[in-house]
């Protein structure tokens, strides 16, 4: 039960912000850069800890990190909620995806040695379905917490959600990995440092330029302490990204399958409420509701994992669920929140509908393929890379959103992108009267053009790989386990 609960409330925290950025950074007002970095900076710590968390979790017990991980994680959620500045929250958002990894990856871990066979695949459905229920109702939810209350609400529910789960989590089994003797550090500081450079150059990318010194400075500072982290991983004793379980083909295919999902989604959740707040004039409740096409079957279908897998096999699952994504985004192109708003709702079904094939297996598939003592790790670095594209979904998506938008108005209406990209045509209204309007939510409509071919070429890119690499006899465990 407090594994469940907690798999609801960190999506939450990945959707919430996204309802709740045009009054945020109306608020606190806050550039477009400084905004994305409330999303930024609980993504990328999120992601760099990620790993070490897996590690932590074998090494010092699965149970004690899953408590102290909630504990960092409210207490961050309860600074963001109250913080005075945009700086400040953009702080307790990293102090709290710092908490999230160590809440998620010694969850799955804590699941993965307490259940085997047909017990652990209903485990990790329930994980899954958890998972998909946070995303699904997390935009709804929040949307009606900043109409009812305010963008500090948003934060505030995950301090009490996280009481709860330390309450609930005092009777959860405690597990360790016998054979792990300490934390890879170099490996930590040198992975975190490449991410959030990578994130930093996405950032700034459209402000200072895509050929700009401090972009391009971004991106190279990420590519070097990419490869210091592999000569790091190769050399230490006990490295915290283990190379060796690269070994497995089909284990390499799972932990890449979840970027070619998350890249997208992860951005649409983020991206489209502003867009449905602003371009579409809907309010903070409505933007969160139009979000439920996508974001219920995420929730729905996770719950009937076993049969879903009789019928269409673990492997074709994986390279399905991409697949379908790829489509509902080109369909996308071909919608806006106004005058197609029934097409846009046809295509963020669609969408939901490929991203649930994929999320009720992809978690068991990625721990059924390792050795049991090795779960935490496999979880550990299966988790990174989902929540790493994810990172690096909404941090790309957002420049690319900012740059194209920017490409399509004129020289003298470039400075208003941002605000239309957050959903305050206020702003734009006040300096220019409707006609400035009609331009920006055009140029606005363009650069989500722009977005949903990019994606989809990523998903489908996906879907290929996936099919091509997975074998399906190192996948026959885990399907029948499921089956059970």
């Amino acid at each position: 039960m407090a594994i469940a609960l907690a798999a609801v409330m960190l999506p939450i925290s990945v959707t919430g912000p996204g309802v709740a950025l045009a009054d945020m950074s109306g608020a606190l007002n806050a550039s477009a850069a400084s905004t994305q970095w409330v999303l930024n900076a609980y993504n990328v710590a999120f992601t760099a800890f990620m790993l070490a968390a897996g590690s932590a979790a074998d090494l010092f017990g699965r149970r004690r990190l899953f408590r102290s991980g909630t504990a960092v994680f409210a207490l961050a959620s309860l600074v963001a909620g109250t913080a005075p500045t945009i700086l400040l929250v953009d702080l307790a958002r990293f102090v709290q995806g710092m908490g999230a990894a160590a809440v998620l990856t010694s969850g799955s871990a804590l699941l993965a040695h307490t259940f085997s066979g047909a017990a652990r695949a209903r485990a990790f459905g329930i994980f899954g379905a958890s998972i998909g229920f946070g995303l699904a109702m997390g935009p709804f939810v929040s949307g009606l917490l900043v109409g009812v209350a305010s963008w500090h609400a948003v934060f505030l529910v995950n301090v009490v959600l996280g009481a709860v789960v330390l309450v609930l989590a005092r009777t959860l089994p405690e597990s360790k990995n016998p054979g792990a003797r300490r934390i890879d550090l170099p490996g930590v500081v040198t992975f975190t440092l490449a991410l959030m450079l990578l994130a930093l150059g996405f950032v700034e990318g459209p402000s200072q330029g895509w050929g700009g010194i401090v972009t391009l400075g971004s991106f190279a500072g990420a590519a070097l302490f990419l490869a210091l982290f592999v000569v790091v991983e190769l050399r230490v004793a006990e490295p915290m990204f283990d190379l060796s379980l690269l070994r497995r083909p089909t284990f390499v295919a799972i932990i890449w399958q979840p970027v070619s999902i998350v890249f997208a989604f992860a951005a649409l959740l983020v991206y489209l409420p502003p867009y449905f707040q602003g371009a579409g004039g809907a309010g903070s409740t409505m933007s969160g509701a139009m979000l439920l096409p996508l974001t219920l079957p995420v929730f729905v279908l996770p719950l009937f994992t076993g049969t879903l897998v009789r019928l269409l096999s673990v492997r074709m699952l994986l390279a399905v669920g991409p697949a379908v994504l790829a489509v509902a985004l080109l369909l996308m192109t071909f919608t806006d929140p106004v005058s197609s708003r029934t097409g846009l709702y046809a295509a963020l079904l669609l969408a939901g509908v490929g991203i649930g094939l994929a999320f009720g297996v992809m978690d068991n598939a990625a721990v059924s393929v390792v050795p049991a003592e090795r779960s935490g790790m496999a979880s550990g670095m299966f988790n990174t890379l989902r929540v790493a594209g994810e990172t690096i979904g909404v941090a790309c998506v957002g420049g690319l959103l900012l740059t194209s938008t920017r490409q399509q108005l004129s020289a003298d209406d470039g400075a208003m992108a941002d605000d239309v990209v957050q959903g305050r045509l206020g702003s734009v209204r006040a300096s220019g009267g409707e006609d400035l309007v009609d331009r920006a939510v055009q140029g606005l409509q363009h650069g989500w053009g722009v977005v949903y071919v990019v994606l989809a070429c990523v998903a489908l890119a996906g879907a290929v790989a996936i099919f091509t690499m997975v074998r399906d006899r190192d996948l026959d465990q885990s399907s029948t386990a499921q089956e059970g």
